[in-house]
């Protein structure tokens, strides 16, 4: 190219980027992996949208029934629970990696061990923290959080209850793990659509016959235990019987404890991220206004989570090719799928923002919208921006840079969480979704090392890859 102009050798450089992703496209055409992985992506995105769209159907219906203090209060009970779920299964991440390696009949003993660690840490942290909710409900409902005197004896039944499904939730997380895993997740998705579909439906009818949170917290329950019994005999039937006693295998430990510790802060920031708000809100502004708050969230957790749930094949593909893929071929899958990734974004984000009064409106009511559009609007954007660093985060745990993903993610839950204190007294929800807002862009500074790792001058990955981002690789 010598004495190209610019011009002519970017010009070239497109070309041969859209080459290459066209070469990549066509050949996924042909390929079962790629048809597997579509499968996989379409059956997350399922899985994803299940709870949230019964979620949107009955929401109305929900509110009007229960009245805001009580389905604020429901909404507060399932935060903190999905808080300590996210947290008792934070060493998921590294048991899917390792399991994904291990897969195979030459690799079962040791899929097993990686498995039962998993069980093992899960029944443990589950187990820890349900016991603190059971204890601690009656302080936490009659001190810490702003509940109606009416609602403080269901509200400390409700946490209890919930402390059990917590533990439910931590084991059947293992065996939905052992599916994806080898990228089989049609049966877990499909026992799960049918779980929390059923969850709503369970709720709208205990309602219409007058009953309450304690009533549909306990039908949750119920249902949960279905689901986690359905899910282990799923597992069986896919990769066979695998142990259900727990053990501390030091090898397999090693492992997972090695990139766990990081996916678990990766979870507490996760936790902070998706959970942390409604439970600040329920602390200073009390539960009508975290019921106001999670139907914001939940017109737009969508943005980010369907994105999500669509390219999380992403991390166990790349995870079982680390040892046969070169470093070109892994630039234009994760450059392709970051430009997929983009215009999904922007397609899910721009309408909700502009038009987030018209929603609510033709959703919940004219009052509703009004009190809150500017809210839904903020929120939107925050999940907006968040959605951007998808492929980066699947990419760089995939390559085993899981520290870098947790810091960066904690740092931002960090700014998130100090901007909502601060500006939550002052200016109620609207403050808590700018709080929001400044998560996403700590967390997109994790593009910078993934174009370090993918740089055109590297030729192979043990150049800058930490060394369990390789182990088990030469198993394959």
């Amino acid at each position: 190219m010598a004495g190209a102009s610019p011009l002519e050798t970017n010009g070239a450089s497109v070309i041969a980027m859209w080459s290459a992703a066209h070469r990549y496209i066509t050949a996924l055409r042909n390929s079962v992996r790629a048809r597997t992985s579509l499968s996989n992506a379409l059956h997350s995105i399922g899985d994803y949208v299940a709870q949230p769209l019964a979620m949107l159907f009955a929401a109305r219906f929900l509110l009007h029934r229960l009245g805001f203090s009580q389905y604020g209060l429901w909404m507060l009970a399932a935060a903190a629970i999905s808080s300590a779920s996210l947290v008792s299964t934070g060493f998921g991440d590294a048991a899917l990696k390792y399991a994904s390696m291990y897969r195979g009949p030459e690799n079962r003993a040791k899929l097993e061990q990686i498995l039962r660690v998993n069980l093992t840490i899960n029944l443990v942290l589950s187990g820890m923290l349900a016991v603190l909710i059971w204890y601690g409900s009656p302080f936490a409902t009659g001190s810490l959080f702003k509940i109606d005197a009416s609602l403080k004896f269901a509200a400390v039944t409700a946490f209890r209850i919930g402390s059990a499904i917590l533990v439910i939730r931590s084991v059947e997380s293992v065996f939905i793990g052992a599916l994806r895993a080898h990228e089989r997740y049609g049966p877990s998705v499909q026992i799960s659509v049918v779980s929390r579909v059923a969850i709503v439906a369970s709720a709208c009818m205990l309602v219409s016959r007058g009953q309450g949170i304690v009533a549909i917290m306990a039908a949750t329950l119920a249902l949960v235990t279905a689901s986690a019994i359905l899910q282990i005999t799923a597992a069986w039937i896919v990769i066979g019987p695998i142990s259900l006693v727990p053990a501390l295998g030091r090898e397999a430990f090693s492992e997972v404890f090695g990139f766990g510790c990081y996916s678990w802060l990766q979870a507490v920031a996760g936790c902070i991220f998706s959970q942390a708000d409604r439970l600040l809100i329920g602390v200073l502004l009390g539960t009508s206004a975290v019921a106001s708050y999670s139907v914001c969230m939940q017109a737009a957790q969508p943005i980010h989570g369907l994105i999500a749930a669509g390219l999380h094949f992403v991390f166990p593909h790349l995870s079982a090719r680390l040892s046969t893929a070169q470093v070109t071929e892994l630039r234009t899958v994760v450059r392709s799928i970051f430009w997929l990734n983009v215009g999904l974004a922007v397609v899910l984000c721009v309408p909700l923002v502009l038009f987030s009064e018209l929603l609510l409106r033709l959703w919940i009511g004219a009052a509703f919208a009004q009190q809150s559009w500017l809210v839904l609007s903020v929120i939107a954007a925050g999940f907006g921006l968040l959605a951007l660093n998808i492929t980066g985060h699947y990419a760089l745990l995939a390559l085993g840079q899981v520290r870098l993903v947790s810091m960066l993610n904690l740092a931002g839950g960090s700014v998130m969480l100090v901007a909502m204190i601060v500006l939550a007294p002052r200016f109620g929800l609207v403050g808590v979704a700018v709080g929001r807002l400044l998560y996403a862009p700590v967390t997109l500074l994790m593009y910078w090392r993934l174009r370090g790792i993918l740089a055109p001058g590297k030729q192979a990955l043990v150049e800058v890859l930490p060394p369990f981002a390789m182990v088990g690789q030469e198993r394959q």
